[in-house]
């Protein structure tokens, strides 16, 4: 069992604030190797970590601590293609932190392209993630890029 990764000290945004310490998160990223098993990854600090992250508004570290998932992933994989809709939602989501609505439509759609493929066959949850909670999550991203890209005309 691994002890829960603390909360950053800040969300960081580009262009508004400093990025937190190289290899800040090695040791949590060295969490998720290839060969393990979709049980393992989903268990590791990485995956989990990336959740805790990104449900408290930390994307861009989001991002950072789930790309050592997606890489560890079996190529091709619904948990491949599923790590890579979290992804690229955390960055639709960190570009409305910047202000920047249509590169969140933009990535809320690519998030939505990789679900798609990880729910092919079927798939109800994948890592122990509801498909329809990250569908949910990309849904109102979008609709939150909608209305600033309406505010902003």
């Amino acid at each position: 069992m691994h002890a829960p990764v603390p909360m950053p000290p800040h969300a960081h945004i580009p262009g508004r604030n400093c990025r937190h310490d190289e290899g800040r998160w090695d040791d949590v990223r060295a969490t998720a190797q290839p060969g393990m098993s979709a049980e393992a990854l989903a268990a590791s600090p990485a995956f989990t970590a990336g959740m805790d992250f990104f449900e408290n508004g930390f994307f861009w570290e989001a991002h950072e601590v789930w790309e050592a998932v997606w890489m560890a992933c079996p190529p091709n994989s619904a948990e491949h293609r599923f790590v890579q809709a979290l992804i690229q939602l955390a960055n639709a989501e960190l570009k409305l932190a910047m202000e920047k609505p249509k590169a969140a439509m933009r990535l809320c759609g690519i998030a939505a392209a990789h679900l798609s493929e990880a729910a092919r066959g079927g798939h109800e949850q994948v890592l122990g993630v509801g498909v329809a909670w990250l569908e949910g999550a990309i849904g109102r991203c979008r609709h939150r890029a909608a209305r600033l890209t309406i505010s902003a005309l």
